[in-house]
């Protein structure tokens, strides 16, 4: 089982303070990914300690986290024992990460952002 790296970064999100996107913002994920880019939910059962997640932005320090996932709910955690930081990921399971696919975060403040795949490869 090999895992991926995915970067995602903020794309346009008319009506807020991101109308027109930041490169500057966003998250990268380390997940095991089938051969079609979703994320595959088999290996992710054994290898859910290397399925991290980090949020960079250029106003904050960066948040490493998890993924994680309780039924079909995916989202991103940073501390285990606190769920107020959980951020829902909009359908994560049936997303394609690919090059130019797009992926709807539920950030802290309970606002769905959305934000662009920039890049896939291989986890070193």
């Amino acid at each position: 089982m090999s895992l991926s790296r995915i970067v995602m970064r903020l794309a346009r999100n008319p009506g807020t303070e991101f109308a027109g996107g930041d490169d500057h913002r966003g998250y990268a994920l380390t997940a095991p990914l089938t051969p079609d880019g979703h994320l595959d939910e088999a290996a992710y059962g054994k290898a859910r300690d290397a399925c991290k997640v980090r949020r960079f932005a250029p106003d904050e320090d960066p948040q490493d986290g998890r993924l994680a996932r309780k039924g079909q709910r995916w989202f991103f955690d940073y501390d285990d024992s606190d769920t107020a930081d959980d951020e829902p990921v909009h359908r994560l399971g049936q997303h394609v990460f690919a090059v130019g696919e797009y992926v709807t975060v539920t950030d802290e403040d309970g606002r769905p952002l959305t934000y662009k795949v920039v890049e896939v490869q291989p986890a070193e």
